[in-house]
């Protein structure tokens, strides 16, 4: 399957290798490619964007618009504040009315660790991006874990715990909860409902900061138990 990714990031790079191990045909969508190829390493990683190319050398790198048009399925790995900007590079037309898996949250780093919202309660990012996208079939999922989890459910538990997704169309939501067990290995996702539903996940990522100084390591996850009826 030919799968797009809009993000350079740990998220963009880890979701990319895992996918391109099962043999799918990848691209990695960035603003400007010749300057991502450019850059060093930073803080939060020790290899650089091109020592990465050069280890996952079947992934290819376009602009954001390329990979747009060449995903049969897309998924927004950018940062919250990159989502709607690397979006509108990639353009509507480009995009259509494909299915957008949006792993992005809207993390504000300007005033340090931990982050705050920049968009809650009454609204989330992922609503933002259906709104000024209404062709485009946006299911928020993934982001309530950390990148090696998204792409290796097994690393937590063996994978017994739970991904949850919402979002406004019935069949791109079925057809993420297949391609999340296929590509990845989830077993549990949960569809909290429409897209508003993304008001609670990201609202999530709050606790999930903390619970990652509680225990740690980002490598963790949540079950959802269930009781009898």
């Amino acid at each position: 399957m030919r799968i797009a990714i809009l993000g350079t990031g740990v998220v963009g790079q880890t979701l990319a290798a895992a996918l391109a191990a099962k043999k799918h045909d990848v691209m990695i969508g960035t603003r400007d490619p010749a300057a991502t190829l450019a850059r060093p390493a930073h803080a939060r990683s020790n290899t650089s964007y091109k020592q990465w190319q050069d280890a996952n050398p079947s992934v290819r790198l376009g602009t954001f618009a390329e990979a747009a048009r060449f995903g049969e399925a897309l998924i927004n790995a950018t940062s919250g504040s990159g989502a709607l900007p690397a979006l509108e590079n990639a353009g509507a037309e480009a995009m259509g009315d494909k299915i957008l898996l949006d792993a992005s949250n809207p993390l504000d780093f300007s005033r340090g660790f931990p982050p705050f919202l920049s968009v809650s309660n009454t609204d989330s990012l992922g609503e933002q991006i259906q709104r000024t996208y209404p062709r485009l079939r946006v299911v928020k999922t993934l982001n309530t874990v950390t990148a090696a989890v998204m792409a290796d459910p097994a690393l937590v538990g063996g994978g017994d715990h739970t991904l949850f997704m919402a979002g406004n169309d019935a069949e791109a939501k079925a057809s993420a909860k297949r391609w999340l067990g296929e590509w990845f290995g989830w077993r549990d996702v949960l569809d909290l409902g429409d897209i508003t539903a993304a008001r609670g996940t990201e609202g999530y990522l709050p606790i999930w900061l903390r619970m990652w100084g509680a225990v740690g390591s980002p490598v963790f996850n949540v079950k959802v138990v269930r009781g009898e009826q």
